[in-house]
């Protein structure tokens, strides 16, 4: 499979790269521009392929995406403004998916949020309109014809994986490991019957291969 990803540089992005090419997989990676966040694509394993959700139009992720099979969306603003939350987390996923439907890239998995995130500690302007905006996003692409996935994690860690989750329509809200994320992600997108539904995902006792299986025969 020939995976475009858009957030390749990220925490999750640079995480699943190698997954997916010790499947034997062929990953290009779309980054900014900035030079490492090219050489952290490449070190993953992937090709870097510099890209811009705010200034390139449809037609020119189009081109970039073209003779791929799958996108995988995980870019993010990540605090950096409203303004910039709206044009990359949102418009910016309306324009990757459009781009996908012109380029024949079918397959799409969108890295989301929980509509419970932080939702017991103090809640800033900023943080109630990337909720709002994530939410819209996912409205957009599943009223696509395109091959989605919407996964939800909760609270995002960086210490290591313990290689289960739990996983579902709807589950508790909690934390999950970036590494655990990448995994699920790496195992979704090879699992074809697990198709235009969303996932919430967070720490848990089952192991992620079984987690996707039981929901692909779900």
């Amino acid at each position: 499979m020939k995976v475009f990803q858009i957030g390749a540089a990220g925490g999750v992005g640079r995480r699943l790269t190698p997954l997916l090419t010790a499947r034997g997989d062929l990953v290009t990676g779309m980054h900014r521009g900035q030079p490492a966040q090219g050489e952290t694509v490449r070190a993953a394993g992937g090709t870097p392929v510099v890209g811009d959700l705010i200034a390139d139009s449809v037609e020119d992720l189009a081109g970039k995406m073209r003779g791929h099979d799958a996108v995988v969306f995980s870019a993010g603003a990540h605090g950096t403004g409203q303004d910039k939350t709206t044009l990359i987390d949102g418009r910016g996923l309306q324009k990757a998916a459009d781009a996908a439907a012109l380029a024949g890239a079918a397959r799409f998995v969108l890295v989301s949020v929980f509509p419970e995130a932080l939702r017991d500690g103090t809640r800033s302007e900023g943080f109630e309109h990337y909720i709002k905006v994530k939410k819209t996003a996912d409205v957009y692409l599943t009223r696509t014809d395109l091959d989605w996935l919407i996964v939800r994690p909760g609270t995002l860690l960086d210490t290591p994986g313990t290689g289960r989750v739990t996983a579902g329509p709807a589950v508790e809200y909690g934390d999950v490991h970036r590494d655990d994320v990448a995994a699920f992600l790496d195992a979704a997108l090879h699992a074809p019957a697990l198709s235009r539904v969303i996932v919430e995902l967070t720490s848990g006792d089952t192991p992620v291969a079984d987690a996707v299986t039981r929901l692909a025969a779900a």
